[in-house]
């Protein structure tokens, strides 16, 4: 058994997800995680919302609230929906908790006390209506160091390098198109190229290794070619307080909400285990050297977790050039792996809110099963390079695939068995062709397996979906509707019994990506309906004193296991409702009209 971190990006808190930002990390997380899990790992899935940030202040100020206010009420619609879609997370918190701040501060105490931050005057980007400062995302202009038009105050996603807003060649605000003004002002610097040497050794290890998508080793190697340092404060009023005298009650002074967010996963991880009873168990995902964690995000944040995180690491634990002692947390393990997404459009146009080019997780939840968007995400989601989400490819995929493929097997299969039989038949001798499918079945959890662990689920569900395609293919050519006689009997009950079987084999290799269904059809050949365990809601009390708050968690250790489940004879079975609705082609205009009217 290996202990294996799931860290799962952290939604922003400064409005509801649409299925863009959940198909990068929501869904590729939770196939692996659940997979992990059933193949015998002690896994730890961490995450939570996003909440501080002027984002979250100019959010706030339209919608009439307070910045907490607003973090409550889209914390709860967050989790709502990640929970509804399935997210086995052991605990998804978020970063306004007492516990969180105090982390943090102690995380950087520990960099600081280490020598890596250095204080420094730099310039401050202010709006000239509103005297806000504006973040380094909110400002655009033409990079300095490749040319090219709108990069971010932060990085230029064409050239992949570290930006400072000031460099910016004619900068402009996002929010309203002014241009900012630029004051002197202090803040703390981590001190990156401290650690260049420390962070490329890290990499060229993870390079050796062969196992990051190259999209993501390469980006994160070119990223230290002009490394510097980065300011890790901010002037703002909602954030964590810098715990240095002369610096913690400033009023209008906060720790960066990437240096603040990234350390979630840590702290995520120290709030679970506080909450099991057993303070310190998080230590067996973060101290122990074998241990496994798995980044999940979209590829906008590689910077933030290939460079500044790993660097925060290895500051705390004094492992650059400065040298330094861990502080109290010891040594604190470095990613294993970056398991980066690309982006996913809609209907050719990039997802925007503001724009409303969107459609989010809570209404797509509401009009269509879950597993079927799952479904399309794992088989035709942003992977290794950017995918378009169609409605007529939704549709297509659904009724071609989960319906006429997946869905057709079970209902097809169970309706035999209960018209004939009203329980799983005992199987009589086996023929070659009997053995040969089993065998098929029983190999796929190798393969299938080997392709989640390795973050393949594309390549994984579509030999999942194969081996569907090669039992549908079994039950055809052997034609059980046709075994009439009493002569034949024992044949039709072997027949049903292998296609009852491969289905159920089946059903587990696809039930990692649909976890609701797999449940349902373990239900029509007579199972308990607990192949997959959910997550839950459940209201908790802040552990050190602040107001309490939803939290998504759940009991995951009865999941089932990577291996074939053997199916008993004399299980009864009914007939069967479909597990999967097919969708009328009129839909694809439905929707495309809904989205004309967002417009």
């Amino acid at each position: 058994m290996t202990h294996v971190l799931s860290a799962v990006a952290w939604p922003y808190a400064n409005g509801p997800r649409h299925i863009g930002h959940v198909a990068g990390f929501g869904v590729p997380s939770d196939v692996f995680s659940r997979y992990m899990r059933m193949a015998g790992h002690d896994v730890l899935m961490v995450s939570g919302t996003d909440e501080h940030g002027t984002p979250i202040l100019i959010a706030a100020d339209e919608a009439g609230v307070t910045p907490q206010e607003l973090a409550d009420r889209n914390h709860r619609l967050i989790a709502e929906d990640l929970c509804h879609l399935g997210v086995t997370y052991d605990l998804y918190t978020r970063t306004t908790t007492r516990n969180h701040y105090a982390v943090v501060q102690d995380l950087f105490t520990g960099v600081y006390d280490n020598g890596y931050f250095v204080e420094r005057t730099t310039y401050g980007a202010i709006s000239p209506s509103t005297g806000r400062t504006l973040p380094d995302r909110y400002i655009e202009g033409t990079c300095p160091i490749c040319g090219a038009p709108g990069a971010r105050g932060d990085q230029c996603d064409t050239c992949g390098n570290q930006l400072d807003p000031h460099d910016l060649i004619d900068p402009v605000s996002k929010i309203n198109g002014e241009t900012p003004e630029f004051i002197e002002t202090q803040h703390f610097f981590l001190d990156l190229p401290a650690l260049a040497d420390a962070l490329a050794e890290w990499l060229d290890e993870r390079e050796a290794s062969g196992t990051w998508r190259p999209n993501v080793i390469r980006f994160s190697q070119n990223i230290l070619k002009e490394i510097r340092p980065r300011a890790m404060t901010r002037d703002i009023d909602w954030g964590i307080p810098v715990p240095l005298e002369g610096w913690r009650d400033n009023p209008t002074k906060r720790l960066y909400v990437w240096f603040d967010a990234v350390i979630g996963y840590f702290s995520a991880s120290v709030e679970w285990a506080r909450r099991t009873g057993d303070p310190e168990r998080w230590r067996d995902w973060w101290n122990d050297p074998e241990a496994l964690s798995y980044y999940f995000m979209g590829k906008d944040n590689i910077t933030f977790h290939s460079q500044i995180w790993p660097a925060e690491l290895l500051a705390y634990s004094g492992k650059g050039d400065k040298g330094g002692e861990p502080g109290k947390f010891g040594r604190l393990n470095l990613p294993t792996e970056v398991v980066s997404s690309e982006f996913l459009t809609m209907e050719g146009r990039k997802f925007s809110s503001s724009k409303r080019v969107v459609i989010y997780v809570r209404d797509m939840l509401a009009r269509y099963q879950v597993d079927a968007f799952r479904y399309f995400v794992a088989a035709a989601g942003p992977e290794n390079q950017d995918a378009d989400f169609t409605w007529a490819e939704f549709v297509r995929r659904t009724n071609d695939e989960l319906v006429a493929g997946w869905g057709n097997l079970v209902n097809r299969t169970a309706n035999l068995i209960a018209k004939n039989f009203g329980e799983v038949p005992a199987p009589g001798e086996l023929t070659d062709a009997d053995r040969e499918l089993l065998a098929r079945t029983e190999a796929a959890f190798g393969t299938v397996g080997d392709l989640i662990g390795r973050h393949r689920q594309k390549q994984a569900i579509g030999e999942a979906m194969r081996t569907v395609a090669e039992v549908n293919k079994y039950v055809s050519d052997s034609e059980p509707w046709k075994l009439k006689g009493d002569d034949q009997r024992d044949r039709l009950a072997t027949v049903l019994f292998v296609a009852a079987q491969a289905a159920a084999d089946c059903n587990v290799l696809l039930s990692p990506f649909l976890p609701h269904s797999a449940n349902r059809v373990d239900e029509v050949f007579g199972g308990a309906g607990d192949l997959q365990p959910m997550p839950r809601i459940e209201e908790v009390e802040d552990l050190d004193g602040g107001p309490g708050y939803p939290v998504i968690t759940g009991e995951y250790a009865g999941a089932a296991a990577w291996a074939r489940r053997e199916l008993v004879p004399g299980t009864p079975v009914g007939k069967p409702t479909p597990v999967f609705t097919k969708l009328d082609t009129a839909v694809v205009d439905e929707e495309l009209e809904r989205l004309e009217a967002q417009g």
